[in-house]
C-alpha cells in the first residue's frame, strides 16, 4: 500500500506547482489510481524564510502538523531554504524527505566533486554542510553576484519568467561554473522554472525534480 504524501508549499507557489508537475511526470503508472496520494497545503503566508529570521518556523510546523492530522504519511517542503526549519516540522512525528540531501546525493552520482549551488544565503548554508558531510566541497556566487541572484528570484517570484530573466540566471550559472563547479545544483525552487539544462554545459541538477523522483521512491 503506498503512502500519503503531505507538502509544504507556497514558497511560492508557482515552485509548488512546478515540483506537483515533476511529481506527476516522475510517477510510473497504468491507470491513474497508481498515482500516490498528495495532501498539498500551499500557504503563501509563511513568513519570508530569508528576511523574518525565525518566524516561518513555527508556521511551518502547524503545516506539518496539519498535514498528519490530514492523513500525510511522510512530508516534503518544496522550498530548500525552508529545510533550516526541519526540526520544527518534524515534530509532528513523521519523517521528511530532505530536499537539499536528495539533490546533493544526485550531483554525487554524476562524479562531480566541486558542485556549484544557486541558491540563498540560508539555503546555501544547507547545502555547504550536505556537501561537506560527503567530501565534497561547495563552490558559490560572490557577495555582489549574490545580491543579483537574490534581487532576481524575487522577480520570479512575482511572476518574472522572461527571457532576460532566464538570461540572467544563466549568466549566474555559467559564473560558477567559471569558478569551477563541475555541476550546478538548483539549490533554490524557483531556479529551474528559467534554468534547465540545455542552459549549461555541465550537468545540471534541478532539486525540485530529484526530490520529486525520491518521493515516488518513498511512497510507493
Amino acid at each position: 500500500m503506498s503512502k500519503v504524501l503531505g507538502v509544504l508549499g507556497g514558497m511560492g507557489p508557482a515552485a509548488t506547482l512546478d515540483f506537483l508537475a515533476k511529481l506527476q511526470a516522475a510517477t510510473p503508472v497504468v491507470r491513474e489510481q497508481d498515482h500516490i496520494r498528495v495532501l498539498v497545503d500551499i500557504n503563501p503566508k509563511i513568513p519570508d524564510r530569508n528576511t523574518q529570521g525565525d518566524a516561518a518556523g513555527p508556521v511551518l510546523a502547524a503545516m506539518a502538523a496539519g498535514l498528519r492530522d490530514a492523513g500525510a504519511d511522510v512530508l516534503a517542503i518544496a522550498c530548500n531554504t525552508a529545510h533550516a526549519f526541519a526540526r520544527q516540522v518534524k515534530a509532528s512525528g513523521l519523517p521528511l524527505i530532505d530536499l537539499p540531501e536528495t539533490a546533493v546525493e544526485a550531483a554525487r552520482v554524476g562524479g562531480a566533486t566541486r558542485i556549484g549551488v544557486l541558491g540563498t544565503a540560508g539555503g546555501l548554508s544547507i547545502y555547504r554542510d550536505r556537501l561537506a558531510h560527503l567530501g565534497l566541497e561547495a563552490v558559490t556566487l560572490g557577495d555582489h553576484e549574490q545580491v543579483e541572484f537574490m534581487a532576481l528570484l524575487y522577480r520570479i517570484k512575482r511572476g518574472d519568467l522572461s527571457a532576460a530573466s532566464r538570461e540572467t540566471m544563466a549568466a549566474l550559472a555559467h559564473r560558477l561554473v567559471g569558478l569551477g563547479a563541475q555541476a550546478v545544483v538548483a539549490g533554490c525552487t524557483e531556479v529551474p522554472l528559467v534554468l534547465s539544462q540545455a542552459d549549461l554545459t555541465v550537468p545540471f541538477v534541478d532539486a525540485t525534480q530529484a526530490l520529486a523522483r525520491r518521493c515516488v521512491e518513498v511512497c510507493r
